[in-house]
């Protein structure tokens, strides 16, 4: 993960913890790895690492067992709600960078549309293994 200067480290760990959580990485309910573990996979400080997993347990996100570790919750509605927010967030960046550059909704639109197809063909298995 690469690291924005202009951002404190442990918000932009949030918004990668939460992805990691909307994305199925970190699955509902499931143990987090530890802070030391994440902190020297990421390289930054543990305590960076504890600062963001105290936001999103404040946000009910994570819950922490005091001899077990850390925790997805098990909320599928808070995670959906997530989700939305952060493609809502997306979308609102996208919206006001194609207006800024004159794009037309219609236009904005189409663009969208090819780069999701194009995800979508670059993301589907072409092993001769996977096609069978």
């Amino acid at each position: 993960m690469e690291f924005d200067s202009t951002q404190p480290i442990w918000l932009q760990l949030v918004r990668e913890f939460s992805r990691r959580i909307v994305a199925g990485v970190w699955q509902n309910g499931s143990r987090i790895p530890a802070v030391r573990e994440l902190a020297a996979e990421l390289q930054v400080n543990p305590n960076t690492v504890q600062r963001a997993f105290a936001e999103l347990e404040r946000d009910e996100l994570v819950r922490s067992e005091r001899t077990s570790g850390r925790f997805v919750t098990d909320d599928s509605t808070r995670i959906s709600a997530l989700r939305r927010q952060l493609a809502a967030d997306a979308a609102q960046q996208y919206t006001s960078r194609v207006r800024g550059v004159g794009l037309s909704l219609a236009d904005a639109q189409s663009l969208l549309a090819e780069r999701w197809d194009d995800h979508d063909r670059h993301s589907q298995p072409t092993s001769d293994a996977a096609k069978g």
